[in-house]
């Protein structure tokens, strides 16, 4: 199993500290949210249903035309590779290391390319494959550009596969509206935007016949009815999704000026996680966990990634911790 955010029981066994007394800020996750709605009684007692209004208030949400709920964008990262034989997929790196593992698990060949690298790779790849905004350094590339990128690859068939899992509060930049042309499939996690990791939902955005595959590939009742009730709420609350949207706009700007006022200034980030690049990567997020923070560490980027504290007192909890870790970071300057 490849290493993730929010492994809190790990690091509290490790630390000795105990759950409740930690600031998770490992995962990209909005820390905060609904208040969750009732679901009803038939949504456990019974098998779940396509005609319950799911797909379409996610169609209308994400502005798509075809899309399919999955058990969590996850669902789709290790099922898509297997519609495909085997060929050459382009990975922009670094980023979410799932993705690599799935289409490798299935027989694929991975190159990992940079940016500036795809247009001299393109006509050599079957898949083209990113994350967009990138997790975890909060890379956005412009909708033309990528637009570019499909006309490319679908005219010899190729698929460009975009995973919007942190678009929810930039969707200005989503290629949604763009997402029934063949070849181009788009993930979307529900579960980072409105707080609720643990539900376990995605939603798959491409055209009809190739959903259609996947669909038979995962079988039926992928997505549990109580999760289904849940989202159906949520996906039409249009009022809490401004709300929501506005907070974590705010939040994610704060979140840049604390770093960068304590020595640590972000190279990326979006609304949902700041991305900071040093060489005391690994002595400050020891210095964070040894104080309750638990914050993502990238070792081999020399970097860190910070999500957003769900309340003032995490907030002062992540200052404190920050400006214990000043020094460190002043003498890193000061070394020739």
């Amino acid at each position: 199993m490849l290493e993730h955010g929010g492994r809190l029981r790990a690091a509290a066994q490790r630390y000795g500290i105990a759950l409740e007394d930690w600031l998770d800020l490992s995962t990209g996750v909005a820390p905060y949210g609904w208040e969750l709605p009732a679901v009803p009684g038939s949504a456990w007692a019974r098998l779940p249903e396509v005609n319950d209004g799911l797909e379409q208030a996610a169609r209308d949400y994400y502005g798509a035309a075809s899309l399919l709920p999955v058990a969590g964008s996850q669902a789709a990262i290790q099922a898509l590779p297997r519609l495909r034989k085997p060929g050459n997929v382009g990975i922009l790196a670094p980023t979410y290391a799932e993705h690599a593992a799935a289409w490798r698990r299935e027989g694929h060949r991975i190159t990992r390319l940079s940016e500036g690298s795809v247009h001299r790779a393109l006509p050599q790849l079957d898949v083209l494959l990113l994350v967009n905004p990138n997790n975890p350094t909060g890379r956005l590339i412009e909708p033309a550009r990528l637009l570019d990128w499909h006309d490319q690859l679908a005219e010899r068939g190729g698929w460009l596969v975009v995973d919007e899992a942190f678009m929810d509060c930039t969707p200005q930049h989503s290629l949604a509206a763009y997402s029934d042309m063949p070849g181009l499939i788009l993930l979307r996690s529900f579960g980072k935007f409105f707080g609720l990791a643990g539900l376990r939902l995605g939603f798959v955005l491409a055209a009809q016949a190739l959903l259609d595959e996947l669909e038979s590939l995962l079988g039926p009742w992928a997505v549990s009815g109580p999760a289904r009730s849940v989202a159906l709420t949520l996906l039409n609350d249009h009022e809490g999704q401004r709300r929501q949207r506005e907070r974590l706009q705010v939040d994610g700007e704060r979140l840049a000026t604390l770093l960068r006022d304590c020595g640590m200034p972000p190279t990326g980030g979006s609304a949902l996680f700041q991305f900071c690049c040093t060489r005391r990567a690994v002595p400050c997020a020891e210095l964070l966990a040894r104080r309750g923070i638990l914050v993502r560490l990238f070792a081999e980027l020399d970097s860190l990634r910070f999500g957003l504290p769900a309340d003032e007192c995490g907030w002062q909890r992540l200052e404190q911790g920050l400006l214990e870790c000043a020094p460190m970071l002043a003498n890193l300057e000061e070394t020739p």
